[in-house]
């Protein structure tokens, strides 16, 4: 058996045993996406992070395999995540330690340059993973207020009266509140994670990528705003039955479409004003006669 041969199962076997480890994990992963709104686009993540890695098999299989035992310090450290991740009933740390036990798997039996290979898609996986509850409600709620706040603003400049208290919008013939599903978390997470992808397939420059992603951010914020505003014009035209049922869950697709059209604008703009450089081309020998 060769060299490769030999690397290529003893990553086969340490695979297949991470498996039978996180199985449980892994199962309560794909429960959390099928019952949670938020993080549905986890579906999605696994396979892009396989399609980004298998994009990456030269420059793979090109590195000099320099195994480094900090690797198999690395699968001990997530192996005890994962322990006192279960223990303590906390699913965030048993769920990202996978991420940390498959780069030191990658590190134990290849080397750093193997990992830095496949950096991107591992760190792409951490999309997959939930928030825990404290964080994810430190940014609701905030989020929940600004909503409400550009909601206000948009309305009122319609010269539509409106009275605003915290999260409630108060209209002559309804009273609206921007619950935390209505906040914006969940189109922020999605368009943050399809930020990632479109900018990894539409430009090559590291920066041009991270400013597409983070524009996701004023972005969704932007685009909430507007889905509040255009349901509190809805309910001062035909009231509270004018934002429920079919208005509620079209308007959220609607404003999915126009954030994400705000998106492509900002990289249309980018690729007009700030164009990626040409590359040099060597002048080519004139043909001799």
């Amino acid at each position: 058996m060769t060299r490769t041969n030999e690397q290529l199962t003893a990553a086969g076997l340490v695979l297949g045993g991470l498996l039978l480890v996180y199985w449980t994990v892994i199962a309560s992963l794909i429960d959390a996406w099928s019952t949670d709104d938020n993080y549905s686009h986890g579906f999605f993540i696994v396979p892009l992070a396989a399609f980004f890695a298998w994009e990456r098999r030269r420059a793979f299989a090109a590195a000099p395999v320099q195994p480094s035992v900090v690797g198999l310090l690395l699968v001990g450290v997530s192996l005890a995540m994962l322990v006192a991740g279960l223990l303590g009933a906390e699913l965030f740390l048993s769920r990202v330690s996978i991420i940390g036990a498959l780069g030191g798997a990658l590190l134990f039996l290849f080397g750093w340059q193997h990992l830095r290979v496949m950096l991107f898609p591992l760190a792409f996986m951490l999309l997959m993973v939930p928030l825990p509850a404290l964080i994810f409600n430190k940014i609701a709620f905030p989020l929940q207020l600004l909503a409400s706040r550009v909601g206000e603003y948009s309305i009122s400049s319609m010269d539509i009266p409106i009275l605003r208290e915290g999260n409630v919008l108060i209209l002559a013939n309804a009273t609206l509140e921007v619950a935390e599903a209505c906040s914006g978390i969940r189109s922020l997470v999605s368009l943050f994670t399809l930020g990632i992808v479109f900018g990894y397939f539409v430009d090559r420059r590291p920066w041009v990528r991270a400013v597409i992603a983070l524009s996701a951010i004023p972005v969704a914020i932007l685009a909430n705003g507007l889905r509040v505003a255009s349901a509190g014009v809805a309910a001062h035209n035909f009231g509270a039955a004018g934002v429920e049922g079919l208005f509620h869950e079209f308007s959220g697709w609607v404003v999915f479409i126009i954030a994400f059209l705000m998106m492509l604008g900002i990289q249309r703009l980018l690729q007009r004003f700030v164009p990626p450089p040409v590359p040099h081309l060597q002048p080519t020998e004139a043909a001799s006669i």
